[in-house]
């Protein structure tokens, strides 16, 4: 049984799209898994002081992964591991990664230990707005959840070989059993340890995100063990490809933990109202963004490899073309029926209506950035393939500091404009609500990721000498359309529905949402037909081709 389930997990996969229904199909059981997590925290705690505190405990680990944990990012290594597998020398393959293994753990272990000692002055300075008895609960989540790192960052560096050699099923299938681990902590640890159970579930879906990867290490032949001599040129080579990468990320990390450190000043529960929008944004980045993204990488990197480069611009434009056909609908149901989707997903037990509405405003400001978010990591696949990694790191450096710039510059200006905030909650329909001053936060997470994207983008029709195609403008346009008559039939079936459905009930907005959903897809569905949208098309036509056992959409890569 255990083997027939390796077996199954372990199969390869090649087309783009085929990878990436499948990415995104494990992606959609990863995030429903991701919101029934939110939804039992917020039934247990409401956005209270108790959930600020577990969110805020992952500042620390989570600046440690990116700034240790990113070297090890599959990004730099697939690659590589690519080009040395071109020269059948599964010796060289096994020194590189032992050599890899060595260094992490050399590296990571001080790393924490550091952390260890110091995470008092840490958590002081990341959220100083805490009490002295949150400080004290906050000091102890920390120091237990410094082994998610050490965990993900292995699992990073088994992934990249999981990957290499297309086993994508078992990377698919790590972010469901991270959740897992989690939701146990929270049905199972919480009610025996407390705030403490919490993180132990962390912990321990950390390190069930890494022990799926060791079963394909063994089999390859790759499973790395700790040297006493590394190969100092294959070191510096993952150092020097992963500086920029790892300084990118680390300047995002930065700019969520200075906006975690505005909101630690703000009412309470205004963390857990920002992570709880944050991680329901990040659903169409997951299912639509980094699935075309990472099922493409390996792709573009043998095009890169085999200096195809006009293939490889028309990789990387078909990879964007199916984003903007997925995610701007996605967005546009996302932002009409924002306060919907939040109540059903969030709206039990503790967490109010108050809660529901705010949680809903910062959703909608999030919303505007999702769009370019999603392009963006297609972007950062495309320069990642070919080695450049400077122009990533640059713009995510500059949108980095925009994020941070405007959290500081947007409360000063609504000061002077009052009108601005006040048009703002009224658009949001949140006058009334305490706490809006945490809408400052996704607003300013947005018009970074704005800039980012115009930045990188500007970059990228310039290195490859690429331009808006007519093909590329014609998805745009035709999803636009589509996006706006779905949204305006979601806002029109709302009202109605309304009056039909008693909203006081889950069933009843269940109802409303889903129906009004229904609807709006439908008819985007009819007009991207009338308009005779490409992707359209495809989708009819790949549903009948099938991969295993469920029929998926896979155009070849002759339509790229």
């Amino acid at each position: 049984m255990v083997k027939k389930f390796l077996n199954f997990i372990s199969k390869e996969f090649s087309g783009l799209h085929q990878t990436a229904f499948l990415l995104s199909l494990a992606s959609l059981v990863s995030q429903l898994l991701g919101l029934f997590r939110d939804r039992l925290l917020a039934h247990t705690f409401g956005a209270s002081a108790t959930l600020d505190l577990y969110y805020a405990a992952f500042r620390i680990p989570d600046l440690i992964f990116v700034s240790v944990g990113s070297f090890l990012a599959v990004t730099v290594l697939i690659p590589i591991l690519i080009e040395r597998g071109k020269q059948n020398d599964i010796s060289a393959e096994k020194k590189f990664m032992d050599s890899l293994f060595t260094f992490f753990l050399l590296v990571m272990a001080p790393t924490m230990l550091l952390a260890f000692i110091f995470a008092p002055v840490l958590d002081r300075i990341f959220v100083p707005g805490f009490s002295d008895a949150q400080q004290i609960q906050l000091l102890s989540a920390v120091r237990i959840l410094l082994f998610s790192p050490l965990f993900l960052g292995l699992s990073s560096l088994f992934g990249s070989v999981t990957q290499a050699r297309r086993k994508f099923m078992i990377f698919a299938i790590s972010p469901i059993l991270y959740n897992l681990g989690i939701i146990g902590g929270i049905v199972f640890m919480y009610p025996i340890f407390g705030i403490q159970g919490l993180i132990y579930g962390v912990v321990f879906g950390a390190f069930l995100h890494m022990i799926i990867q060791v079963p394909t290490m063994f089999s390859s032949g790759l499973f790395p063990r700790i040297i006493s001599e590394f190969h100092f040129q294959d070191i510096k080579t993952i150092m020097m490809r992963s500086m920029p990468r790892t300084l990118g990320l680390g300047a995002l990390q930065l700019s969520v933990t200075f906006l975690i450190t505005e909101a630690s000043y703000m009412a309470a529960g205004s963390i857990a109202v920002f992570n709880f929008a944050y991680n329901l944004q990040s659903v169409p980045i997951s299912l639509v963004g980094i699935s075309y993204s990472v099922a493409a990488f390996p792709l573009l990197s043998r095009l890169n490899a085999e200096g195809k480069m006009e293939e490889f611009a028309r990789c990387v434009e078909a990879g964007i073309r199916h984003i903007l056909f997925w995610i701007l609908p996605f967005v546009s149901l996302l932002i009409v029926l924002r306060a919907q989707i939040v109540r059903i997903i969030l709206g039990s037990g503790h967490f109010s209506w108050n809660d529901t509405r705010l949680t809903a405003a910062c959703l909608a400001l999030f919303s505007f950035g999702v769009i370019f978010q999603n392009v963006v990591l297609m972007l950062d696949r495309s320069y990642y393939a070919r080695h450049k990694t400077k122009v990533p790191v640059i713009t995510n450096l500059l949108g980095s500091v925009t994020i941070i710039l405007s959290a500081v510059l947007l409360p000063r200006i609504a000061s002077v404009f009052p009108v601005f905030f006040s048009t703002l909650v009224s658009f949001l329909k949140v006058k009334d609500v305490t706490g809006t001053e945490v809408l400052f936060l996704p607003l300013a997470f947005s018009i970074g990721a704005a800039a980012n994207f115009l930045l990188e983008w500007s970059y990228f029709k310039k290195d490859l000498n690429t331009k808006l195609t007519g093909e590329l403008k014609e998805t745009l346009t035709q999803s636009l359309a589509s996006s706006i008559i779905m949204a305006a039939i979601a806002h029109a079936s709302l009202f109605g529905f309304a009056r039909v459905f008693n909203l006081n009930t889950f069933i009843g907005v269940l109802f409303q949402g889903g129906l009004s959903g229904v609807l709006a897809v439908a008819g985007g569905i009819i007009t991207l037909i009338s308009l005779k949208n490409r992707e359209t098309s495809e989708l009819i036509e790949t549903f009948k081709k099938k991969i295993g056992f469920i029929s998926i959409t896979i155009p070849g890569q002759d339509q790229l």
